[in-house]
Formats: structure tokens, sequence, C-alpha cells
């Protein structure tokens, strides 16, 4: 691959679904509050945008520290998304990174339970100042690679983290992974497997 590539990890590169649901359905158990409404919202989405949301403001800051705690428990819960090892064995370290909504610490741990290579370039959820559907994280990311966003290719699986990279400027490659294509209809390209990467990547016009 020539042009670099801007990953997220969650439903992108790491099948995290059941930590995620256990995590979230324990805290909302927790404090009454309807798991299902915040499942439908949460992909993509960093927990500190998403908490305030559904619990009371005295909450915000206990529920924010026992979902990373229970995020954190479940890493384990991971496995890679399939294609996911030989997508990333194909991109030279200088090429690629990943930009989470996760803090480093859990997304780090979820990519080795997940036997997957770690970039050193590495933007997570603490770096920015405006989580996703914001571009913040995904300019950051072609900052520190030293290259235009618009060069870039994003590979996102949910709505929020299509529309941060096409506010970055760059191509998005959408994966049906957490979410159904037509709700993914705003990326560039939709595929249903990341064993389709390459060769989409390889057909997009230079």
């Amino acid at each position: 691959m020539d042009r670099s590539v801007l990953f997220d990890i969650d439903g992108t590169l790491v099948d995290s679904t059941e930590a995620v649901t256990t995590s979230w359905r324990t805290v909302a158990s927790r404090y009454r509050v309807d798991a299902e409404a915040i499942l439908r919202v949460c992909h993509g989405r960093r927990d500190e945008d998403v908490v305030p949301e559904f619990f009371p403001p005295e909450a915000v800051a206990s529920v924010l520290r026992e979902m990373a705690d229970l995020e954190l428990s479940y890493a384990d819960l991971v496995r890679p998304i399939p294609g996911a090892t030989a997508a990333l064995a194909t991109i030279t370290d200088g090429r690629w990174a990943v930009v989470t909504s996760g803090s480093r610490r859990l997304m780090t741990a979820r990519m080795r339970g997940a036997g997957l290579r770690i970039p050193p370039t590495f933007v997570a959820a603490e770096d920015v100042r405006h989580g996703k559907p914001d571009p913040e994280g995904y300019l950051l990311a072609a900052r520190q690679l030293g290259v235009a966003a618009s060069s870039c290719i994003v590979v996102e699986d949910s709505p929020a983290g299509v529309a941060a990279g096409k506010a970055a400027g760059a191509v998005v490659v959408a994966i049906a992974t957490t979410h159904a294509p037509a709700e993914l209809a705003h990326a560039d390209v939709v595929v249903d497997d990341l064993r389709e990467l390459d060769q989409v990547i390889t057909s997009l016009p230079a």
C-alpha cells in the first residue's frame, strides 16, 4: 500500500462487542439507565462523550471510572476482526496509525489481546479535546505521520467514525461489522469484510 492508512480499533481491527456490551450493561444496571439506548449510540465515541448523555451530572465521574475498570477487566474478551492480521502485515510502520475513541491503556490491551501489532502512531481518547465525529483525531494522526489527511485512507466501522474521517478530508472505507451498510452510506466505499481492504485500496484512484 502506497497511501497511509488510519484505522479505528473497536469493530474495525478488534471485535470487542462482548466486552463493550457487558461493561455498559453492568454500569447501566447499577444506575437504572437504559443500556440498549446507550448501545445504540456508543460505538465509535468516547465514554467521556457518551456518559453525560445518559447519567446524572453528579454520577459522571464515578461512571467513567467504573467503565474504565470494567472495560480493562474484559480486555481478554476480544478477538481480531477477520482479515485484520493480514491487513496490517502489508503496511510498514511509518504508513499507518490507529485513531481510537478509547484510552491508550485499554486499546493497547485490546490489540495485544487480539494478537495485533501496535503502531508507533497511536491517537487515543486522551490525545484530543473533541472525539469522533470531530476530525481532530484523524488530523492529528496524519500530522504525526507527516502526511496530509486528504492523502490518507481511513478505515472505520461506525457512523461517527465515518463522519470524522470525511470531515478530515480522507477517503473513508467503512466495514459493516457493527452497523448496517445503510448507516455507513456516507463512506466512500463500504465493504462487508476487512479481507477486501487490500483490493479496495488498490482500486482507488491515486
